[in-house]
């Protein structure tokens, strides 16, 4: 006997009731349904006695490649009933697709993703024909408003239709080769037994050509091999890979299209009460559910908006010859009964687009009443993946199982800090439950408390089986996520420095060998100042002063430093640039001199080497002006000349004669970012005062000599550039600048001013100008 072919939309309540249906007629000996082959010893646990919505998560890992994807079941799956009701029925039911991790599902997330995309041409011509706005509002159309006589010779009508119209790509081709096998493998096993096949339409009529063409039992089939038991072979992982499969709870807010979800029906709420009632009571119930959801909200809905809404509705669904309320019609009907002000967008379900700040509030509600609220619930017997067992014996080991609870941790305290690191290793897991709201920021943050506060858990339990696909202990899951993390950043996809301060907090062994070496690796990567910047001054500051982490002087960290410091020097002196200041990089630039002065053995460049990169980007005419100020204040740092009269005083008066006051502002902000003893003699090993006091006044005198209106434009950049001084030393400068001019009196004054600087500023200008005004009409003052 042949097989029985249905194709199915995927989460389609009218395609539920047929499997069904055609099950109790049937009464197949094998019922074959689209799913993962590896998980055929495990249905029994697929048959517990969950609360649905659950996916069966499958992950992959090797040296190349990591995926993970979902294949989703709700009540009304025509997977799930195939399940279900052909167990019931005594019939032998198997998974017959490839495992996720093949590299047929490369490119996908979701085993259960349409091949709407590929088919766009058939659906436009059929959504013209029927006057429809969308894919869903024809499949309503169709099918789930229709009455079930006929439904699956109108189905295979619409599949044939849109499959003759798109090209399998390899992935697909792939699978159904592999699923034709196990069909004619049940049909060889079943002699005149009847065998049904659900799968999902876009497949169906290439499964029928394909199960029909040949293949001998026991032999290669399309290059699917046949076991001893007469069953296609489930292909195994490849040597050294990490795979694995698991059911995790869902909700119908992951289903939901509106939220993201790329397979089968939008507004899993909605059609669960279709499965459930059947489409008049859902209509019915969504009227109702909206109505509620907005007078929760104070949003104003009378009595007789509710009736305009349900009569708008009933007569959409005659209007559009349908012979139930389809959900475009209950919705189209609120619409036009709650929604009296323009809308800048269309409507969500007339596109599947999905919600954006600014809609209507009633647009969400409907939205939101479509979608439900419900989220699945795994039988307490359901096998869970090692890292489940041992996050609940951690917590359970140091106290962090209580659930509402609080946490203040003391970081110099041993098993404070233990209880850090597993806080840390489920946030970098992206376990929800606590988030932490206060603790050090960075490598060098001299801060050693931190305080945890509980967040909403939902969708804990999911996040741990997920988060399962990383390692079966929680430090090496959470080592193995940051090397994921580090492995994307050359492509910007996060912080090296974030990354790195996680791994300290999370306390991954002494920084787990292939994450550092990972970091190193990416540091050389990386084409932007800033990041690489970041990466230096964190791994600088924990491989000097941490205390706490047990992470300094480590032998990982110091490549870092290397690698960092070196492709910093190329980067900058490469830089170009106009005015303005780059803080971000002028940072960068202080951690190059910090690794310089502090972390000199650590480094393959010397600091001679380095002091002359300085020096020619601090001549450099091309380069960015502050960067120039930065390295010349880095050169002098490191051994360059400091001779009262000589190459500062020089500087300044170059900059300002060659560039203007503007320049001088940002020539001035890269200096005192790396040189602030230049000015207040204040150096590290012991500073020279009076070359301090020399420069002090050769910026005086340059200011001072500057037009009215030339320093009334430069006088942004120069407080820019002063804003690097602490007020200590602000006032010890205005100290000198009162003493230089035989004043005396209290500098601190000269700081405290009624209004800000640039106001008095351009006050006095205005004076000045009103003065002159005047004084050309002979309407000034007497002399």
């Amino acid at each position: 006997m042949s097989a029985v072919f249905l194709g199915v939309r995927h989460h389609s309540p009218a395609c539920a009731r047929l499997v069904e249906r055609t099950i109790e007629e049937l009464r197949p000996a094998h019922v074959l349904v689209e799913g993962p082959a590896e998980m055929n010893a495990r249905l029994d646990e697929l048959l517990l006695g969950h609360e649905l919505p659950v996916a069966v998560f499958s992950h992959y890992r090797d040296g190349q490649r990591a995926a993970t994807s979902w294949a989703p079941l709700c009540d009304y799956s025509p997977e799930w009933v195939a399940l279900r009701a052909g167990r019931a029925a005594g019939a032998e039911v198997r998974f017959i697709d490839l495992p996720a991790w093949h590299p047929a599902f490369a490119e996908r997330t979701n085993r259960y993703a349409d091949a709407e995309v590929r088919y766009a041409e058939a659906t436009k011509r059929l959504c013209r024909h029927f006057a429809v706005d969308s894919s869903d509002a024809l499949w309503d159309r169709l099918f789930e408003v229709e009455p079930d006589d006929g439904l699956a010779a109108r189905l295979d009508a619409y599949f044939a239709l849109v499959r003759g119209d798109a090209e399998a790509d390899a992935g697909d081709r792939a699978r159904e080769a592999y699923m034709a096998a196990w069909v004619r493998a049940a049909v060889a096993v079943a002699g005149q037994g009847p065998v049904l096949v659900v799968t999902g339409g876009f497949h169906q009529p290439a499964l029928r050509a394909l199960a029909s063409s040949g293949g001998e039992r026991g032999s290669a089939a399309h290059g699917w091999a046949l076991g001893a038991d007469g069953w296609p072979e489930v292909p195994a992982p490849p040597e050294g890979a990490q795979a694995g499969s698991f059911l995790v709870p869902y909700s119908f807010r992951q289903l939901d299209a509106f939220s993201g979800y790329q397979s089968g029906m939008p507004s899993p709420g909605y059609y669960q009460q279709v499965w459930e009632s059947g489409p008049r009571a859902a209509a019915d119930a969504l009227l109702r559910v909206v109505v509620e959801r907005l007078r929760a909200r104070k949003f104003p809905v009378s009595t007789a908006d509710l009736i305009a809404a349900r009569s708008l509705a009933e007569g959409l669904t005659t209007l559009r010859g349908h012979p139930l309320p389809a959900r475009i019609d209950v919705l189209d009907g609120l619409a036009g009964a709650l929604i009296t002000d323009d809308l800048d967008r269309p409507l969500p379900w007339t596109t599947r687009g999905t919600l954006t700040t600014g809609d209507h509030p009633a647009v969400v509600e409907m939205v939101a009443a479509c979608s439900g609220d419900r989220v699945g619930r795994l039988h307490p017997a359901t096998p869970a993946p090692p890292l489940v067992h041992d996050v609940a014996a951690q917590l359970g080991r140091l106290g962090l199982d209580g659930g509402g609870s609080s946490y203040r941790l003391d970081l110099t305290d041993a098993a404070d800090l233990e209880r850090s690191r597993v806080l840390h290793r489920l946030r970098v897991l992206g376990i929800p439950g606590h988030g932490r709201t206060a603790g050090p920021e960075h490598g060098i943050d001299p801060v050693f408390t931190e305080r945890w506060e509980p967040r909403p858990s939902q969708g804990r339990e999911a996040a741990l089986v997920e988060a399962g696909a990383y390692g079966a202990s929680l430090a090496e899951a959470a080592a193995a996520a940051l090397t994921e993390r580090t492995q994307g950043v050359a492509a910007g996809a996060d912080s090296l420095a974030e990354v790195l301060f996680d791994a300290v907090l999370c306390g991954v062994g002494t920084l787990s060998e292939q994450l550092l070496t990972e970091l190193v690796a990416r540091t050389g990567e990386l084409k932007a100042v800033t990041p690489l910047g970041d990466v230096l001054a964190t791994t600088l500051g924990l491989w000097r002063h941490d205390r706490v982490f047990g992470v300094a002087r480590g032998p990982l960290l110091a490549a870092v430093i290397d690698g960092a410091t070196e492709r910093l020097l190329w980067l900058l002196e490469g830089a170009r640039g106009g005015s303005g200041v780059d803080l971000p990089r002028l940072r960068a630039v202080v951690a190059v001199r910090d690794a310089v002065l502090h972390a000199q053995e650590l480094l393959a460049v010397s600091r001679p080497a380095v002091a002359g990169i300085a020096l020619r980007i601090s001549r450099d005419a091309d380069a960015p002006i502050d960067l120039r100020g930065a390295a010349f204040g880095m050169h002098r740092v490191l051994g360059g000349s400091s001779g009262v009269s000589g190459d500062r005083a020089a500087a300044v008066r170059a900059v300002a004669a060659a560039a203007g006051t503007d320049a001088l502002g940002d020539w001035l902000a890269g200096l005192f970012a790396l040189a602030r003893d230049e000015v207040t003699g204040e150096a590290e090993g012991g500073g020279d005062r009076s070359g301090a006091e020399s420069l002090v006044d050769v910026l005086d005198s340059v200011v001072c000599a500057l037009p009215e209106h030339d320093f009334l434009a430069g006088l942004p950049a120069l407080r820019q550039a002063f804003a690097f001084f602490p007020p200590r030393e602000r006032e010890r400068i205005a100290g000198q600048l009162l003493r230089r001019r035989g004043v005396r009196g209290s500098s601190r004054t000269l700081l405290r001013t009624t209004a800000d600087p640039l106001v008095i500023a351009r006050a006095a200008a205005l004076e000045e100008n009103v003065s002159r005004l005047l004084s050309r009409y002979g309407l000034g003052a007497a002399p």
